[in-house]
């Protein structure tokens, strides 16, 4: 671990970390979006796609926790999807308040022309990996992310 810092061993682990994390992450984020070259769809656009096709209507709070985005960035994104006939917004009638967001006939479609070449491009980010330690990995991703998360 190449640093400067002077601090504990613990620190000094946990930085060395944060570090490798983070530029793991930029490299697959870069290859996803690599994969979406072309489509007019931004990894914003194409998560919410994703999650709709796959997981069904949701509220736009929901869209917006599970893509880690603010309310008000997905807000964006989604008027943007629906202005391009991708999705579509619909307000609770028992809650106002509530809107609701579903693809449409168009969002399914261009989902489905981009899902095999952006699925192939992951599982290429992946190959470093053998599926043990995918299956490894993810689990101490999901335990990190939970202590994190817990932090004040």
């Amino acid at each position: 671990m190449a640093t400067r810092f002077e601090g504990s061993e613990c620190e000094k682990l946990a930085l060395d970390l944060m570090v490798k994390l983070t530029r793991a992450s930029s490299s697959v984020e870069s290859v996803a979006a690599r994969s979406l070259i072309g489509t007019h769809l931004t990894l914003s656009q194409f998560g919410v796609l994703d999650a709709l096709y796959h997981l069904g209507d949701m509220t736009l709070g929901t869209l917006a926790v599970k893509h880690l985005r603010s309310p008000n960035n997905m807000t964006s994104v989604i008027g943007t999807m629906e202005r391009s006939g991708l999705v579509r917004r619909v307000r609770q009638e028992c809650d106002r308040r509530t809107i609701v967001v579903s693809l449409t006939d168009k969002g399914r479609a261009a989902f489905e022309a981009v899902w095999p070449r952006h699925l192939e491009s992951i599982e290429g980010a992946m190959s470093g990996v053998t599926a043990e330690e995918k299956v490894q990995l993810a689990s101490l991703l999901k335990k990190l992310g939970l202590a994190a998360a817990e932090v004040k």
